[in-house]
């Protein structure tokens, strides 16, 4: 290769990326990154008024979007999303929820809440996607998994647990979907500041303690998430697939709370 074929290896011009999960958080500056190289966005959720502000300020910035309502909960509703699609090149899906409690107190409904949306509808999206980008001979395919599905901690059981599931999901679609040209791989966050950790923001300890645990000594911004995105959907990564890509601050690689005298 020379160095022209180097300088586009990110480059998403031509491109179509479904977001689902953009009204907010890592979803949405994974969208508004997409869009920044060169992507055609999809951005979906069931948030309509946010979704509808984020579609709004990419046009305004030069980019193409547009707004999708869908209940990631709902097999139709993912199916009809992506089925409606005139192509498919790019999936992100980042919608999460946490019920933190001790197991032993969990009720089913709260189990059920949490597997739905973070198990469930990670597998509708993955078929979706998957079938569509499998007739058409290529696509990337990334879903977001957690530092949980390594590490847990008291009160992360069943969001561990869908968190672990995902990934193991991930790997088995990238080996069933390797021949086809699509590829699928997992992003897992660290601690990051969005609407998912309010209740971790509210108390400053327990904020704290969460920003002293990783190497870097702080919480990661949603736009700290959108360089791994990036290379994920992008040729940059054309041999990239079945993995767990870690952007924790160091989080999983730092033993311990303790910093020894040395």
């Amino acid at each position: 290769m020379d160095l022209s074929a180097y300088r586009h290896l990110f480059d998403l011009s031509g491109k179509t990326a479904l977001v689902i999960g953009a009204a907010s958080g890592i979803g949405e500056a994974a969208a508004l990154g997409l869009a920044a190289f060169g992507a055609t966005l999809a951005c979906a959720d069931i948030n309509d008024t946010a979704l509808a502000q984020l579609v709004t300020s990419i046009k305004e910035q030069g980019g193409q979007a547009s707004a999708h309502t869908v209940d990631l909960t709902k097999q139709a509703s993912v199916n009809e999303l992506v089925n409606g699609l005139p192509a498919l090149d790019i999936l992100v899906c980042t919608p999460s929820v946490n019920v933190r409690k001790p197991l032993l107190d969990y009720t089913e409904a709260e189990f059920d809440k949490v597997v739905n949306l973070n198990l469930k509808g990670s597998f509708f999206a993955m078929q979706a996607a998957g079938k569509k980008m499998s007739a058409a001979g290529s696509g990337s395919i990334i879903l977001f998994s957690s530092i949980r599905s390594q590490v847990v901690e008291p009160g992360q059981s069943v969001y561990a647990a869908t968190k672990a599931g995902t990934l193991q999901m991930v790997r088995a679609l990238a080996a069933e979907l390797g021949t086809k040209g699509v590829r699928v791989n997992a992003i897992a966050p660290g601690v990051v500041e969005t609407p998912l950790t309010e209740q971790i923001k509210s108390q400053p300890d327990w904020y704290n303690a969460y920003a002293q645990k990783g190497a870097l000594g702080r919480w990661a911004k949603p736009s700290e998430m959108v360089g791994a995105v990036i290379y994920l959907a992008s040729g940059a990564s054309s041999y990239v697939t079945g993995t767990l890509q870690l952007v924790d601050g160091g989080w999983t690689a730092v033993d311990g709370r303790f910093t020894p005298p040395l």
